[in-house]
């Protein structure tokens, strides 16, 4: 089975090496990863250059010539995979708040799903036991309001860390898709919804990054809050 992770990266120069060395060392025989850069100010595009010399096949990387955003970035790492050979498809955050050790257990879990979610939000997930009360509230809230409005079927919907079977991907309109920031994570868990796929759940603890700086802002909050009601009517004829 040839796994392929989409990892968007903006300015993980820190971050990338390490996350590619700690994939690429997990007991899966055909793991790859495919970086979409948005043109970082750091390096990180060089380096992902040296990676991919360095680890061949293994490892790809599409430049981007600005910052575009989190959703086109994964669209277009989504388009170029299913015109290649990998059976699935994944996605995954470059700065470790994602516990790369849990992309063998989502391996596993799809033998009995389309779409493994590793999840914050179920027994035996966790978030990041330094974040402030506040900070835990606001994000069990998103997820909450995204599950209740969509009548989602998991806990975690707005996390980035899933692997999905090709074959499932395909069903996607991805052409469709519009929310750019966090929420195209809610908008593309929606889609999978409504075409019927299955998901699997697995929990995870999810770290604050210790390198770099987060991509989170004021805006991208309000444009899920919004994004959220308007997928109802966006994807009422399916």
């Amino acid at each position: 089975m040839k796994i392929t992770i989409v990892m968007p990266t903006y300015n993980e120069a820190e971050n990338l090496p390490k996350m590619a060395e700690t994939l690429f060392s997990l007991p899966l025989d055909d793991l790859n990863l495919l970086v979409i850069d948005d043109n970082s100010s750091d390096g990180t595009g060089k380096i992902a250059d040296d990676l991919e010399k360095k680890y061949a096949d293994k490892f790809s990387v599409i430049h981007r010539e600005g910052k575009l955003g989190l959703g086109t970035a994964y669209i277009r790492g989504f388009q170029h995979l299913l015109n290649s050979d990998s059976d699935v498809i994944g996605q995954m955050d470059a700065d470790f708040s994602h516990p790369p050790e849990k992309v063998v257990a989502l391996a596993q879990a799809l033998d009995s799903c389309d779409v493994a979610v590793g999840s914050r939000y179920i027994p035996g997930g966790s978030l990041d036991e330094n974040w402030p009360a506040w900070r835990k509230g606001l994000s069990s809230f998103a997820n909450f309001y995204a599950r209740t409005i969509l009548n989602l079927p998991i806990k975690d919907t707005t996390g980035a860390f899933r692997l999905i079977k090709r074959e499932a991907l395909q069903k996607i309109p991805l052409d469709r898709i519009r929310s750019n920031g966090y929420v195209f994570q809610v908008e593309l868990a929606y889609l999978m919804h409504k075409m019927k796929l299955s998901f699997k759940e697995i929990p995870i603890y999810f770290k604050e990054r210790e390198l770099g700086a987060s991509k989170m802002s004021f805006g991208i909050q309000i444009e899920a809050a919004l994004r959220v009601w308007a997928l109802l009517w966006q994807y009422r004829d399916l």
